[in-house]
């Protein structure tokens, strides 16, 4: 029997890191040629994985920057831990990557829940933090009642994630957002499995924590330099929630006309979007007093020991060989 093959999308290097005290988180790496370009650090969306929300910009991004991509607390390959999921926990993961790796001060990009993590990193953790994108995200999701009781059906994801239907159902679900001749038709399989990574009961935990999550005390007091994707047509984002957030931020506006899965909806918008949010920042922090010696990182063209985390040494650093570099394989 011929068994057809899974398409897979390009992807980056993927490795585990111990981080001291923390415990083993997974991110993707890519390392651009030039030194002296800026990291970056990609923080997905609630039930997301890195992978899945960002896919579809990683070669355009990995064209121009350096980048880390972090998977979650009980996200993806994230860290499983016996804590609650908790929004500050994911930021000071984070936080504590980008120190491990010494690749600080980064340009945040926050998809939806990563927004309120890339936020709460800045709040805590202000060195480790050059400048911030923000997409598809809030400020709060609880200013009125109504908001915070949809948010008690959160408890119900649990069960369906572990029904024996959700499989199928999901699929089914992301053929129909695709729909026919879509040019991520072929890996709706990877995207489907991919989406099934996360620990159903850390997914219900975040979303207890973003029902909670109110930044509108401290937002403004960030200072530093913004850019916000406003999905038009988002039903899970309200438009107008993502505005308040941008004002809040003093940050660029690009707005984009589609819902909330944009990523996968349009990926060639969404990609170009992204770089040119990215540029804006990259822009201003280099315009700005705040000093681009410390946003580009000429010392990482020095050979270093073989056991920093980015050169592959040491008991910290695992390369993860799951068909990270993409292509069509035998399942």
């Amino acid at each position: 029997m011929t068994i057809p093959a899974v398409h897979i999308p390009w992807l980056p290097e993927g490795r585990t890191f111990m981080l001291p005290g923390r415990g083993e988180v997974f991110a993707r790496v890519h390392r651009h040629p030039d030194p002296s370009a800026p990291w970056l650090l990609l923080l997905h969306g609630w039930t997301a994985s890195a992978d899945l929300q960002f896919f579809t910009a990683f070669e355009a991004i990995a064209a121009r920057w350096s980048f880390v991509a972090i998977d979650h607390r009980g996200h993806g390959r994230g860290m499983r831990s016996v804590r609650p999921f908790e929004l500050e926990d994911a930021a000071d993961d984070a936080a504590a990557l980008v120190e491990h790796l010494g690749v600080g001060p980064v340009v945040t990009v926050g998809y939806s829940m990563g927004g309120p993590i890339s936020l709460l990193l800045t709040k805590r953790h202000p060195q480790a933090v050059a400048g911030n994108v923000v997409q598809a995200t809030a400020l709060e999701w609880r200013a009125n009642r109504s908001e915070r009781l949809r948010w008690k059906a959160v408890r119900f994801i649990g069960p369906v994630m572990r029904s024996w239907a959700y499989p199928r159902w999901l699929r089914f679900a992301i053929g129909t957002l695709l729909g026919v001749g879509h040019e991520l038709q072929a890996f709706i399989p990877w995207i489907e499995a991919e989406t099934r990574r996360g620990d159903a009961l850390a997914i219900v935990q975040a979303g207890r924590a973003l029902s909670r999550y109110d930044a509108r005390p401290w937002a403004s007091s960030l200072g530093k330099p913004a850019a916000s994707l406003i999905t038009t047509r988002d039903h899970l984002v309200p438009p107008r929630k993502q505005h308040e957030l941008a004002r809040a931020l003093r940050a660029h506006v690009v707005e984009l006309d589609g819902d909330h899965l944009v990523t996968l909806e349009q990926p060639r918008a969404y990609s170009d979007a992204t770089v040119a949010m990215v540029q804006h920042v990259v822009e201003r922090i280099a315009g700005s007093d705040e000093v681009v010696a410390v946003l580009r990182r000429p010392d990482l063209e020095v050979v270093e020991p073989v056991t920093h985390p980015l050169d592959g040494g040491g008991e910290s650093v695992e390369v993860v060989a799951d068909l990270a570099r993409g292509g069509d394989v035998g399942q």
